[in-house]
């Protein structure tokens, strides 16, 4: 019988990283340029693998070729085959990241054999004044921004929003975007690592040479539309399920406790994921119960009906599934 799956971390070290997934989740970091802790993959070459229970050792594509639908749910499973649809990482930006872009499912099919690019951000931690970019302060031709471009100008055409703990953002493909210094996010995406570089402060590596940058690519991707509101709206309650995002490819709920809850997933033919950022609790399924503490993520087999989420200390998670 399934049951809710814990996996290891597959940490990956960044010209930008950090020593925060350390300090705050306890992520077992070998230096201090730490980046992104990926939590629950299925991208190719970067499989999680689970470490409880009877399926330990096991990794996640391994798991969908067995069980299939009771693991994505039978709807996923037609759509995606052995392909687990979404990507979930930890990341700290100890230095601002590259200006960037993604581009959308078809063009990445086109290009890459790949899926698109839409994720979500919410913001685990960030130092007073720190900023995220997200998308232009007003709409913007192509040639401007080349031009901005060739005058080294771009981040003036770029709306920079301060961002606090609990904030959250939408990123869909095409709309520009960077993490700013001091801001650690979870992040939410589809199955993709698609990235079109377009600034990069001229930063350098250890030999010297500039990170490339994808200009052209990136052109006939780029949404030049100014963008409103980049900021999620939303008011959290203790003990309820607050909606943060719901589009096509994920859907995202806040989920504050300090009482026990029973969450009932029959009709929803989808997998569960649950991202632990604050707290410890526990999970109590068909008799068994799964420890989880602060920076675990857990995948919840489609084929579980109903669950308790019962808090040790208060906690915050985020509810991630497929509608």
């Amino acid at each position: 019988m399934l049951y809710p799956l814990k996996f290891k971390p597959i940490l990956k070290d960044k010209i930008w990283g950090g020593n925060k997934l350390k300090n705050i989740f306890g992520k077992e970091a070998q230096t201090d340029k730490l980046g992104e802790s990926w939590e629950l993959s299925g991208y190719e070459g970067d499989e999680s693998v689970v470490t409880n229970g009877f399926l330990a050792g096991n990794n996640l594509t391994e798991l969908i070729e067995i069980y299939m639908g009771d693991l994505l749910g039978d709807k996923l499973y037609d759509e995606y085959g052995l392909s687990f649809p979404l990507l979930f990482k930890l990341i700290d930006a100890n230095e601002n990241l590259s200006i960037q872009v993604h581009p959308g499912d078809e063009i990445a099919a086109e290009r890459h054999n790949s899926y698109g690019k839409t994720e979500m951000w919410y913001v685990v931690d960030a130092d007073k004044g720190a900023e995220l970019i997200i998308g232009f302060m007003k709409d913007c031709t192509r040639d401007e921004y080349l031009d901005a471009l060739e005058d080294d100008k771009v981040e003036t055409l770029l709306q920079k929003v301060p961002v606090t703990k609990g904030d959250v953002f939408f990123i869909p493909a095409g709309l520009v975007h960077a993490i700013g210094k001091s801001v650690v996010v979870a992040e939410i995406q589809q199955s993709s690592d698609i990235t079109y570089r377009i600034y990069d402060y001229k930063r350098t590596d250890a030999q010297g040479h500039q990170r490339e940058l994808h200009t052209e690519q990136a052109l006939d991707v780029i949404n030049f539309s100014a963008s409103k509101e980049p900021k999620t709206s939303y008011k959290a309650q203790w003990n309820e399920i607050t909606l943060l995002i719901e589009c096509e490819y994920f859907t995202t709920n806040l989920i504050r406790l300090d009482a026990a809850m029973t969450r009932n997933y029959g009709p929803m033919d989808s997998f569960v994921t649950y991202m632990c950022l604050e707290g410890n609790m526990v999970i109590e399924c068909n008799g068994e119960k799964t420890v989880v503490n602060k920076g675990d993520t857990v995948l919840i087999p489609a084929c579980i009906e109903e669950l308790g989420l019962i808090p040790e200390t208060a906690v915050t998670l985020l509810e991630v599934y497929v509608s």
